[in-house]
């Protein structure tokens, strides 16, 4: 079992930056592939950036794309988000997922941090 818990978020002026961690229990962490997702009020959870296991394979959604970068330290547990520019629009509460492999859904998930972005 890998349990994943996030912290860094806040409250951000447009424009500012955060970093988020997710911690995660568990000697397999190293193997899985770790990802961040989001969630506005009254919309639905969607993607925002994913990490193989070895950081080889690097995904981000278009949203994203050049303002964040997700990256990992295995030997820590912990993989990280940085978020630059941030704009109004990335107000959410983000979690942190845990996929055994490239080719599993993910199956163990963070309770989320809250980023609130001030306009």
């Amino acid at each position: 079992q890998v349990q994943l818990v996030e912290s860094g978020g806040g409250l951000v002026q447009a424009g500012g930056s955060l970093r988020l961690s997710c911690a995660a229990s568990g000697r397999i962490f190293s193997t899985y592939r770790m990802g961040w997702f989001r969630q506005a009020p009254g919309k639905e959870r969607e993607f925002v950036a994913a990490i193989s296991w070895n950081g080889g394979t690097i995904g981000y959604a278009e949203s994203v794309k050049g303002r964040f970068t997700i990256s990992r330290d295995n030997a820590k547990g912990t993989v990280y988000l940085h978020m630059n520019s941030l704009k109004p629009d990335d107000t959410a509460v983000y979690s942190c997922a845990a996929a055994p492999s490239q080719h599993h859904d993910y199956i163990y998930w963070g309770q989320g941090t809250q980023v609130t972005v001030s306009s």
